[in-house]
């Protein structure tokens, strides 16, 4: 990935959000977790044609009611832009997962083979950087990998989306794990960088009261600087509502989300028809979630504390 030109003209949210402010966007850059969810589904490893029928299924028949949508070079990006399916903006995966086989993502870089100015003449409206977040010796490294993201970004003029997902470093089981906290410490470092959008994870998994969940992530809202979005690994697709709702409250600005909405039909024996059935109400539900609590992305926020 080279350093192009700098762009002068700054994109803004806009691109991705709802005519409300806010975002309710779907994410479709599963790869070897999507394959997982197939072998799970119909006990077979599916091939990378499979993967890709699927993305460009969700694209074309969930995309259209999207604010905005995720996905991956490898499986689909150059299809979905070619076609203009996505009714918001796309955004494209920057992230090369080490990962195993059969075992969640482990670390994460940025994908030199993926070229930024090309991904915008293609249509993209912005980037998407995954970051592993773990108290340990590599947290520097991982820093600086986030901020060489933003700038990239920034150079090309597209929008920045940088997610964290925080994890137990060697040695801590999830048991001694304070995951909260944890998330709120990889927001306040990473979120600090000033991407133009933060990915959050729901704390607690979004499995309390919503109350409670309510009262955690407005302690996450007060160290995230920029607007900010939920996305849905590790919810349950039934408590994601609540968790979108409970968080929208709290200050976040919406979803970008892909297992609460489309998990349910992989392995589908009619997966267009499964997605306009299933997943398309979902998301329409998430989206008015979105309209009533969210807080519009260019409100102005406080300091991070």
């Amino acid at each position: 990935m080279t350093r192009p030109e700098t762009v002068t003209s700054a994109p803004t949210l806009d691109l991705l959000a709802r005519p409300s402010g806010g975002f309710a966007m779907v994410a479709m850059d599963q790869r070897e977790s999507l394959r997982q969810m197939y072998a799970a589904a119909t006990g077979e490893r599916v091939g990378d044609e499979r993967l890709t029928s699927f993305k460009l299924a969700v694209a074309r028949e969930v995309g259209p009611h999207a604010s905005g949508f995720l996905i991956d070079q490898d499986y689909g990006f150059g299809q979905v832009a070619a076609e203009g399916v996505v009714g918001g903006g796309l955004i494209v995966a920057v992230d090369a997962l080490q990962q195993d086989p059969d075992g969640p993502v482990d670390d994460t870089s940025i994908d030199e083979r993926v070229d930024l100015a090309a991904a915008r003449k293609a249509g993209a409206v912005a980037a998407k950087l995954l970051l592993i977040w773990r108290d340990d010796e590599q947290r520097g490294r991982r820093l600086e990998t986030a901020a060489e993201f933003v700038r990239r970004c920034a150079d090309v003029g597209l929008l920045s989306v940088l997610e964290g997902v925080a994890k137990p470093a060697a040695g801590v089981s999830e048991g001694a794990f304070e995951g909260p906290g944890a998330i709120r410490e990889a927001a306040r470092e990473l979120a600090g960088l000033r991407p133009n959008l933060y990915k959050a994870q729901v704390p607690l998994g979004g499995a309390a009261p919503e109350e409670r969940l309510g009262e955690e992530c407005a302690l996450l809202d007060e160290v995230i600087p920029v607007p900010w979005v939920v996305l849905s690994q590790g919810v349950e697709r039934d408590d994601f509502p609540a968790a979108v709702r409970a968080a929208c409250r709290a200050g976040a600005s919406g979803m970008l989300a892909g297992r609460a909405i489309w998990s349910d039909v992989v392995g589908s024996g009619d997966v267009p028809g499964e997605l306009r059935a299933r997943s398309v109400p979902r998301l329409r539900h998430l989206a008015a979630i979105v309209d009533e609590h969210a807080r519009p992305w260019h409100t102005p926020r406080e300091g991070a504390a």
